[in-house]
Parts: structure tokens; sequence; C-alpha cells
């Protein structure tokens, strides 16, 4: 069964109107003028900036950015997903959770799942079973704990277990609690050839691995016997309920901590996060010797943009992970990294320090990403010309996806002192990165020079400019549609005729349809064909529809942009727009911005064609040079219409 739409919509829709009621279980609330001040519950505060508006139904920290509608608290604040947030308050609201009937593909799907969940929690409180009461597990695996360290607490809080040297004593057991074979060997606890079956994990201590909501999804066991023929360790293989790439070990038990203190800390192995926690430190995660991978650092990001990666002192492994580390600054982290001493690991490190004394070992010893992996480098380089140059390319490269332009910036100040190079020569040579990837990132999307296109064609292929130059046009557009999307424009009269009026939203649709143009920033992109595809749904109401949208990238764009009220832009001020309502102004302010966009996509395909001009001239290419000259006229007189109509006052 699933919650069906109509039940999610009644619940986002009454607690959008009760949202003080929900934040306020969590948030002591003051009532300021029409909205609510508080501390925020995600970031540590003394100056409220936490602000919950309930003619709008959402809340916004204007400190550490966080935003969104009743369902998104929920989720933010209790780390529990989307669904689970609908029943919680469902249950609050006293809503009855409606739920439909799934297919048989889907009923399939969703019982393989659970039968698959169902049998890993019975393996992980078989495992700590063992561990804590038979005997074998008492004297082999819980000694082994206890000789690496790790209180009895400790051992519970992580759910440690000990599998049995039998063949198959998990697999027997399971099967005589109904558990099927099947799903014992799906998951990876069973080894099953024809008639072969047998424990993947017999004769190993046992480290569940949970979700982030708690539930064991797979296992990693270590060896204890001296067997060079055996891997020390072995985990879970990929299944329907586990992704080694998507998880994190020990994110379960950090994340609320993560959150609190804003910041995590990456390790390699499981003992090395246990021990972190014995000592007192519990925003702590580990990749569980794998390299770090995209959807796990953006796991990190959900509760914080700062991580700090611990090495141990190996340098060989240390460099073997630096690539994929890359990715962390890609994403858009606040990196450090500290290396502790030489022969140490996390988890010895942290067993001879409480808390107070890590926290300021790592404090001290920490630095940025970029000058650690510089000075890495470096010693290898040396004075070799050669090996200088590959790591000047190494770290350009590195620095060059970093996607904040001022931290961008600082790195490159930073490299230039630590590689005696100029700034210039390194701002050069990651603008030549930089073109390079946006250039295979447009190759699809640029017009053919051996084709004619229409001018509204190339408008909308006019992808080779930077994503940037339309962004305010762009953004506006937006907010116009989120915000006004169901209001007419006010209609005016030309002579004796009186326009027809239209709403906001459709302007909007048919400005950009009739030229085929699309926005450059992706999300707004998404925005804008949700719009369409939802405008003419019963009932539609834009604001409603994009702050309660599932999608949470949406629905938090909507809320930024709603959860203020409106400061005058730039383009307003052009507009003549300073000391008037905006919804007043809509059949001014929208056609104006859709000019200015239009404006601005024609200049950059004028500017295309200048230097493709140049080019064919190079090549005395009369006819080439001809058919730009052609098409640049037309542009330059579209451009005059379209500077002339900005010029004037628009009429829709």
């Amino acid at each position: 069964m699933m919650i069906d739409q109509g039940t999610v919509d009644r619940v986002v829709e009454t607690s959008q109107a009760q949202i003080v009621d929900v934040v306020s279980e969590f948030v002591t609330l003051r009532k300021r003028g029409i909205n609510y001040l508080g501390n925020c519950p995600f970031h540590n505060e003394k100056t409220p900036s936490f602000t919950v508006s309930p003619h709008k139904g959402i809340y916004k920290c204007f400190g550490c950015g966080k935003g969104g509608n009743a369902v998104n608290f929920l989720m933010d604040v209790e780390q529990i997903s989307f669904i689970e947030a609908i029943k919680q308050l469902g249950k609050k609201f006293h809503i009855h959770i409606e739920e439909v009937e799934l297919s048989p593909e889907q009923k399939q799907v969703k019982n393989d799942r659970e039968s698959m969940m169902a049998v890993s929690g019975f393996a992980q409180k078989y495992f700590t079973n063992q561990l804590l009461k038979s005997d074998e597990g008492r004297s082999v695996g819980l000694s082994y704990l206890r000789s690496r360290g790790f209180r009895d607490d400790i051992i519970q809080k992580f759910d440690l277990g000990y599998s049995p040297e039998a063949k198959s004593a998990l697999t027997d057991e399971a099967l005589k609690n109904s558990f099927k074979l099947e799903f014992l060997e799906k998951t990876g606890l069973s080894i099953v050839r024809d008639n072969y079956k047998a424990d993947r994990f017999r004769g190993r201590v046992i480290f569940p691995i949970h979700s982030i909501s708690g539930k064991p999804t797979a296992f990693g066991g270590r060896i204890l016997k001296n067997d060079k023929k055996t891997a020390k360790y072995l985990n879970s293989p990929e299944s329907e309920i586990y992704h080694k790439s998507r998880i994190l070990y020990g994110i379960y038990h950090a994340k609320t901590e993560i959150t609190k203190k804003d910041r995590c800390y990456l390790v390699e192995g499981y003992t090395d996060v246990i021990s972190f926690h014995q000592a007192g430190i519990t925003n702590v995660v580990a990749s569980s010797g794998t390299a770090l991978t995209v959807d796990q650092i953006r796991l990190v990001a959900r509760f914080t943009p700062n991580i700090t990666i611990i090495y141990d002192g190996d340098p060989a492994g240390i460099k073997a992970s630096l690539r994929g580390i890359d990715l962390v600054l890609e994403q858009g982290m606040n990196v450090k990294v500290m290396l502790l001493p030489e022969g140490e690991d996390p988890d010895s490190f942290s067993k001879s320090r409480n808390a107070e004394e890590l926290h300021a070992y790592i404090e001290k010893h920490e630095g940025d990403f970029i000058k650690f992996k510089t000075g890495l480098l470096l010693k290898d380089a040396e004075n070799d010309p050669v090996k200088r140059a590959g790591l000047l390319q190494d770290i350009v490269k590195t620095i060059s996806v970093i996607p904040d332009a001022i931290v961008r910036g600082e790195y490159v100040k930073e490299c230039s002192a630590l590689l005696n190079v100029r700034e210039q020569v390194l701002y050069n040579e990651i603008g030549k990165l930089t073109k390079k990837s946006k250039e295979e990132q447009y190759k699809s999307k640029a017009p053919s020079n051996d084709i004619p296109i229409e001018i509204q064609e190339q408008m909308a292929a006019a992808s080779f400019a930077p994503q940037s130059l339309y962004e305010e046009e762009e953004k506006e557009l937006i907010r116009f549609i989120i915000k006004y999307a169901d209001l007419n424009l006010v209609s005016v009269e030309e002579g004796e005729e009186e326009v027809e009026k239209m709403t906001v939203g459709d302007y909007i649709l048919m400005q950009l349809n009739e030229d085929e143009l699309e926005f450059e920033n992706p999300l707004y992109n998404k925005i804008f064909k949700l719009y369409q595809e939802n405008k003419d749904n019963q009932g539609f109401q834009a604001v409603k529809f994009f702050v309660s949208n599932m999608d949470k990238s949406v629905n938090q764009l909507a809320t930024d942009l709603l959860s203020r009220e409106h400061a005058l832009s730039k383009i307003h001020e052009r507009f003549g727009a300073t000391d008037l309502e905006e919804n007043t102004r809509l059949d001014i302010l929208v056609p104006k911005v859709v000019n200015e966009l239009k404006l601005k996509k024609v200049k950059a395909l004028i500017e295309k064609y200048r230097k493709d001009l140049k080019v064919a001239e190079q090549a005395k290419d009369g006819d080439k040079m001809m058919e730009i000259m052609q098409t640049m006229v037309t542009l330059q007189q579209l451009q005059a219409l379209l500077s002339k109509e900005l010029g004037n006052r628009a009429i829709v």
C-alpha cells in the first residue's frame, strides 16, 4: 500500500495552515507583527533569525538559510522521510491516512524490499544475541571487542554482533523463523549454490550498517583468525536495500550532532567511528574503505556544508584518495584535512584522548584541502620542472571545480604563494579548463553553421553564453510565476480597443514558448515546466503548488522567494517601480523582464556572429560572410525593436 496523492495534499494543506503549531513543538516562538520569531533549531544562534509566516505557511532562517513548509520542517528537525513526516502530521491533525492499492509489479518490489529489510533486522538481532549471550560469542567475539578497548555501552549502541563458526547457523535459524532462503541470498547473508548453503559472515565480529533512519540494511564482518588467504574484512554485496556508494557508516548515529555542530568528521573504518563515539565525539562517519562518491558527499551536505577528513599517517593511501575527494570541493563543501601522526589511525589516536583533547588537536592541526594537497604533492615534485608542471595542472584542475568564485579566488592566492607562481598564470589555466568544460557541456546545443536556423531557434540555442548572464531575469520570471501566476495582468486600452486579459503565468508561458526559449538554470527550467504541465488542473494555485511540492529543491526555492517581503531589484528600479506596490505594476514589470531576457539573448547571438564573421573573413569565405552578415542585420533589427519596447510602457 502507498499514500494516495489526495491524502498527501490534505496533510500538506492542513499543516501549512497550522505551521506555527507544528514548529512551536520544537522552537519557542514569539509573535512579531504578522510573523513569529525564534532561535533556529538547525544552527546555534544568540540573536533569533528563524521566522515562521502563518499566512504563507512557510518557515525561513535568515542565518543558515533553511526554509520550507511544515513537512520540510518536520523532515529536517527529526531527520525522517517525506512519507514518515506525512504520517506523523496526519496523526497530529487527525487526518486518516488513505492508502491506495499497488499494481502487481509495485507490490512485488515493495514486498521484496520489505522482506529483505525484515531478514536484515532479524540477522542483526541474531548476531547481537550471539555476541552477548552465547558462550562462543562471549568468549570469542565479546572478548575481542573488549580487548580493543570498546565499552559495553558502545558495543550495544552500534548493535555489534558475532556470527558463529558453524557453517549455516544464521541461515538455519532464519529458515526456522519462516524467512525465505531467497531473501537471505538477496541480502548477501547466505551464500547459496545448488544444494549448498552457508553463512557469509561465519566466524566474524559483525558491524551492522544502518540506514539513515536507523534500520540495518547491510553488514561488515571482521575475521578473528590469522588466515592470510581470507579477507580481513568482508562486507554485504550490493542489494535492493543496500548501495554502498549512497551510505556512510555511522550516519544514523551522527546526523543529529552533525547538524548541531555544523561539521562532519570523515574517517575510514568502522572502529574509527566507534572509537570517536567512545571518546565523546559523535559527529563522525566513515567511508568504510571505499573512495568517496557524490551521493555520500550529498548525504553529508544534507546536514552540514563543513567536513573535516581525517587521515592516518599513510601517504600512499592518502594519494590514492585525492582524486576522489576533489568531488567534495565540486559539490561546494567547505573541506578541511587533518593528518594524524605516523603510526596512528583515528581508532588508536582517539583511545588515548578525551573529547576535549581530540577537539583541541583537530582544531590546531586541520588545514584547508588545497593547501594540504599542494604540500603533499610538492614533496614528490621537488625541483623537477616536469613534475612541478604536472603538480600545477593537478592543483589547477582541483581549484577549477570549486563552484564559489570567492572561495576559488582564495585558493588561487594560497597556491600562488605555495608554488611561487603568479596568480594570473593560475587564473589563465583555470579559464582554459572552464572554457573547455563549458564547450563540452553546450556542444550538443550549439547551432550548426551549415543549416539555416530561424532567429527564434538561434535565441533558444544561445546556451554558449554563461548561465549567470541571464540569472537576474530568469529568477525574476520564476518569482513572478510562483507568486503571481494566477493574477491577471492589468489590461489597458490601445486607442479604442481593449486588449484581452491574460494571467501572469500564461503571458510568460506564451512569450517564452513563442520564441522557444528555455531557462539556463536547470531548477528554474524545472519549475517552468511544472507550471506548464499543471496550470490547467482543477483548483491549481501556483503558490500552494510550489511551496507544497514533493521535490525539495522546488519547494525550498519557492519558500526562499516568498519568505521575505519583496525588496525592489535593480530591474524594478530601472523600470520606475521604486515607489509603487509591485502587484499594481505587473502589466509593466512582467513584459519588461521578458524583453530584458530576450534582449540579452539577442546581444549574445550578435556577439557570437561577430566572432564567426572574423573567422569567415580570415578564411576568405565570401558566401559564409554574406550569410552571417544577413543574419546579423536581422538580429540587430530585433535588438532595436526590443530596445524600443524597453524604453516605452509595455501594453499587454
